[in-house]
Order: structure tokens, then sequence, then C-alpha cells
């Protein structure tokens, strides 16, 4: 299963750390998502759904 919200799409993003000496490494930046119990096409499932969708209400709790 993907890092990815079932709602709207939103997933991880990439990007540096920079050090001191301004050295750069590759680093992800994970997108705020929780695993939510929810109604979608009648049934209830388990997804993970970014805090933004959840806090719009574009889901309906199970």
């Amino acid at each position: 299963m993907s890092h990815k919200c079932i709602i709207c799409g939103k997933k991880d993003m990439t990007g540096n750390n920079v050090s001191h000496s301004h050295r750069k490494t590759k680093r992800k930046f994970r997108a705020n998502l929780q695993n939510v119990r929810i109604i979608l096409d009648g049934a209830r499932h388990k997804e993970l759904v970014c805090t933004s969708c959840i806090k719009a209400g574009k889901i309906q709790k199970a």
C-alpha cells in the first residue's frame, strides 16, 4: 500500500537535508496521513486519509 491519501491523492515529497557545511543528502517529506475507518461506497474500509481531508469533512467516519 502506497503512502498516499485516498481522497485527494496527497503523497510524499522529496527534498534535501542540508548540513552546516552545505552538503546535501536526499530525504522525504511525509504527508500527515492517518489510518481511519471510513464509509466508502456503502462499505466500511480502513484507509489512509490526510488530516486536511479529515478536518474539511470530505470523509464519513464509520
